[in-house]
Protein backbone atom coordinates (compact mmCIF):
# COMPACT_ATOMS: atom_id res chain seq x y z
CA UNK A 1 0.00 0.00 0.00
CA UNK A 2 1.83 3.76 -0.92
CA UNK A 3 0.56 6.88 -0.83
CA UNK A 4 1.11 9.46 -3.90
CA UNK A 5 0.24 13.23 -3.78
CA UNK A 6 -1.08 14.10 -6.95
CA UNK A 7 -1.18 17.58 -8.72
CA UNK A 8 -1.86 19.24 -12.43
CA UNK A 9 2.12 19.73 -12.34
CA UNK A 10 2.59 15.95 -11.54
CA UNK A 11 -0.36 14.04 -12.73
CA UNK A 12 1.05 12.91 -15.99
CA UNK A 13 4.04 10.69 -13.70
CA UNK A 14 1.36 8.46 -12.04
CA UNK A 15 -1.03 7.36 -15.44
CA UNK A 16 -4.32 6.30 -14.71
CA UNK A 17 -4.42 7.28 -10.51
CA UNK A 18 -5.33 10.69 -10.95
CA UNK A 19 -8.61 9.29 -12.92
CA UNK A 20 -8.74 6.24 -10.65
CA UNK A 21 -9.15 8.57 -7.92
CA UNK A 22 -11.86 10.42 -9.72
CA UNK A 23 -13.60 7.23 -10.43
CA UNK A 24 -13.49 6.16 -6.90
CA UNK A 25 -14.76 9.75 -5.42
CA UNK A 26 -17.84 8.33 -7.91
CA UNK A 27 -18.05 5.31 -5.99
CA UNK A 28 -18.02 6.69 -2.84
CA UNK A 29 -20.30 9.75 -2.95
CA UNK A 30 -22.60 9.30 -5.91
CA UNK A 31 -23.09 5.32 -6.05
CA UNK A 32 -22.47 4.40 -2.52
CA UNK A 33 -24.11 7.76 -0.87
CA UNK A 34 -26.20 9.09 -3.46
CA UNK A 35 -25.19 12.55 -3.51
CA UNK A 36 -26.03 14.18 -6.23
CA UNK A 37 -22.88 16.22 -7.35
CA UNK A 38 -21.66 16.55 -11.33
CA UNK A 39 -20.18 13.87 -12.74
CA UNK A 40 -18.07 12.48 -16.65
CA UNK A 41 -16.30 10.18 -18.02
CA UNK A 42 -17.15 7.93 -15.22
CA UNK A 43 -15.37 10.66 -12.24
CA UNK A 44 -17.23 12.26 -9.61
CA UNK A 45 -15.83 16.32 -9.90
CA UNK A 46 -16.37 19.60 -8.48
CA UNK A 47 -15.48 23.32 -8.55
CA UNK A 48 -13.13 23.09 -6.42
CA UNK A 49 -10.86 20.53 -8.38
CA UNK A 50 -8.32 22.98 -9.59
CA UNK A 51 -4.87 23.46 -9.85
CA UNK A 52 -4.80 25.39 -6.38
CA UNK A 53 -5.75 21.63 -4.91
CA UNK A 54 -4.02 18.77 -4.44
CA UNK A 55 -4.95 15.21 -4.33
CA UNK A 56 -3.81 12.58 -1.79
CA UNK A 57 -4.76 8.73 -3.19
CA UNK A 58 -4.11 5.54 -0.96
CA UNK A 59 -3.44 2.83 -3.87
CA UNK A 60 -2.51 -0.95 -3.62
CA UNK A 61 -1.35 -2.61 -7.25
CA UNK A 62 -3.41 0.59 -9.56
CA UNK A 63 -6.46 0.39 -6.73
CA UNK A 64 -7.76 2.80 -5.18
CA UNK A 65 -8.36 2.52 -1.51
CA UNK A 66 -8.96 6.11 0.12
CA UNK A 67 -8.33 9.25 -1.11
CA UNK A 68 -8.55 13.12 0.22
CA UNK A 69 -8.25 16.99 -1.07
CA UNK A 70 -6.50 19.37 0.12
CA UNK A 71 -7.75 23.02 -0.84
CA UNK A 72 -5.61 25.83 0.20
CA UNK A 73 -8.25 28.72 2.45
CA UNK A 74 -6.46 31.13 0.03
CA UNK A 75 -7.96 29.60 -3.19
CA UNK A 76 -9.97 31.78 -5.68
CA UNK A 77 -11.43 30.60 -8.74
CA UNK A 78 -14.26 32.85 -10.43
CA UNK A 79 -16.99 33.25 -7.14
CA UNK A 80 -15.65 30.25 -5.18
CA UNK A 81 -13.16 29.77 -2.44
CA UNK A 82 -13.27 26.65 -0.67
CA UNK A 83 -16.35 24.56 0.29
CA UNK A 84 -16.36 25.14 4.06
CA UNK A 85 -16.10 29.23 3.44
CA UNK A 86 -18.37 29.01 0.25
CA UNK A 87 -21.01 27.19 2.40
CA UNK A 88 -20.35 30.00 5.32
CA UNK A 89 -21.00 32.46 2.77
CA UNK A 90 -24.31 31.20 1.09
CA UNK A 91 -22.78 30.07 -2.18
CA UNK A 92 -23.53 26.62 -2.42
CA UNK A 93 -27.04 27.54 -2.20
CA UNK A 94 -27.92 25.97 1.13
CA UNK A 95 -26.73 22.07 0.67
CA UNK A 96 -24.64 22.81 3.61
CA UNK A 97 -26.32 24.93 6.51
CA UNK A 98 -24.37 28.57 6.63
CA UNK A 99 -24.10 28.40 10.51
CA UNK A 100 -21.38 25.62 10.29
CA UNK A 101 -18.75 27.52 11.79
CA UNK A 102 -18.14 29.01 15.42
CA UNK A 103 -16.32 32.14 13.53
CA UNK A 104 -15.48 33.70 9.90
CA UNK A 105 -13.92 31.00 8.03
CA UNK A 106 -10.15 31.72 7.58
CA UNK A 107 -8.08 32.69 4.83
CA UNK A 108 -4.54 32.22 5.65
CA UNK A 109 -1.61 30.80 3.79
CA UNK A 110 -1.06 28.04 6.75
CA UNK A 111 -4.55 26.67 6.48
CA UNK A 112 -5.73 24.40 4.23
CA UNK A 113 -8.80 22.45 3.87
CA UNK A 114 -9.23 18.59 3.74
CA UNK A 115 -12.28 17.67 1.72
CA UNK A 116 -14.16 14.69 -0.44
CA UNK A 117 -12.25 11.47 2.00
CA UNK A 118 -13.18 8.74 1.48
CA UNK A 119 -12.48 4.87 1.91
CA UNK A 120 -13.19 2.39 -0.54
CA UNK A 121 -16.53 0.69 0.42
CA UNK A 122 -14.49 -2.93 -1.01
CA UNK A 123 -12.13 -2.70 1.95
CA UNK A 124 -12.76 -5.06 4.50
CA UNK A 125 -13.34 -4.10 8.26
CA UNK A 126 -10.34 -5.37 9.34
CA UNK A 127 -8.05 -3.50 7.01
CA UNK A 128 -9.83 -0.37 7.13
CA UNK A 129 -7.77 0.67 10.16
CA UNK A 130 -4.40 0.46 8.46
CA UNK A 131 -6.18 2.46 5.49
CA UNK A 132 -6.82 5.04 8.34
CA UNK A 133 -3.66 5.47 9.40
CA UNK A 134 -2.19 5.58 5.96
CA UNK A 135 -4.85 8.27 4.82
CA UNK A 136 -3.78 10.22 8.08
CA UNK A 137 0.05 9.93 7.77
CA UNK A 138 -0.39 11.09 3.94
CA UNK A 139 -2.56 14.26 5.04
CA UNK A 140 -0.05 15.35 7.62
CA UNK A 141 2.72 14.67 5.44
CA UNK A 142 1.53 16.24 2.25
CA UNK A 143 -0.47 19.43 4.20
CA UNK A 144 2.76 20.34 5.91
CA UNK A 145 5.30 20.02 2.78
CA UNK A 146 2.57 22.88 1.23
CA UNK A 147 3.03 24.83 4.18
CA UNK A 148 0.23 24.20 6.33
CA UNK A 149 0.05 24.17 10.25
CA UNK A 150 -3.56 23.38 10.48
CA UNK A 151 -6.10 21.79 8.73
CA UNK A 152 -10.24 22.42 8.69
CA UNK A 153 -12.60 19.94 7.79
CA UNK A 154 -16.06 19.20 7.36
CA UNK A 155 -16.18 15.57 8.75
CA UNK A 156 -18.83 12.90 9.99
CA UNK A 157 -19.67 13.88 13.85
CA UNK A 158 -18.14 10.59 15.33
CA UNK A 159 -14.51 12.18 14.44
CA UNK A 160 -13.60 12.52 18.18
CA UNK A 161 -13.70 8.45 18.83
CA UNK A 162 -11.13 7.64 15.72
CA UNK A 163 -9.00 11.31 15.16
CA UNK A 164 -7.02 10.75 18.62
CA UNK A 165 -6.42 6.95 18.08
CA UNK A 166 -5.22 8.33 14.97
CA UNK A 167 -2.48 10.51 16.57
CA UNK A 168 -4.64 13.78 15.46
CA UNK A 169 -4.85 17.04 17.25
CA UNK A 170 -8.30 18.14 17.02
CA UNK A 171 -11.52 20.69 17.78
CA UNK A 172 -14.51 21.48 16.87
CA UNK A 173 -14.92 24.56 15.37
CA UNK A 174 -18.51 24.14 14.85
CA UNK A 175 -22.20 22.86 15.63
CA UNK A 176 -23.21 19.04 14.93
CA UNK A 177 -25.44 19.43 11.72
CA UNK A 178 -27.47 16.83 9.65
CA UNK A 179 -26.32 17.11 6.09
CA UNK A 180 -28.07 14.26 3.58
CA UNK A 181 -27.63 11.22 5.32
CA UNK A 182 -25.77 11.68 8.28
CA UNK A 183 -24.39 13.97 10.79
CA UNK A 184 -21.57 16.33 9.99
CA UNK A 185 -19.16 18.87 12.13
CA UNK A 186 -16.42 20.83 11.63
CA UNK A 187 -13.37 20.29 13.38
CA UNK A 188 -9.61 22.33 13.18
CA UNK A 189 -6.74 19.66 12.87
CA UNK A 190 -3.41 21.26 14.47
CA UNK A 191 -0.04 20.44 12.85
CA UNK A 192 2.17 21.82 14.94
CA UNK A 193 2.87 19.28 17.31
CA UNK A 194 3.59 17.03 13.92
CA UNK A 195 6.08 19.94 12.98
CA UNK A 196 9.07 18.47 14.52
Amino acid sequence: MQTTTLSFSNLHNHGELFANLFRARKQSFIIQKNWDLPEAEDMEFDQYDTPQSRWIAVHDKGEVLAGFRLTPTTARCGIYSYMIRDAQKGILGGSIPQDLLDAEAPVDDQVWECSRVFVSHDIPQMYRRKVHFKMVEAMTGSARELGATRLIALTGASWPRWYGRCGLDAEAIGRVMWIDDAHFQCVAISLAPKMH
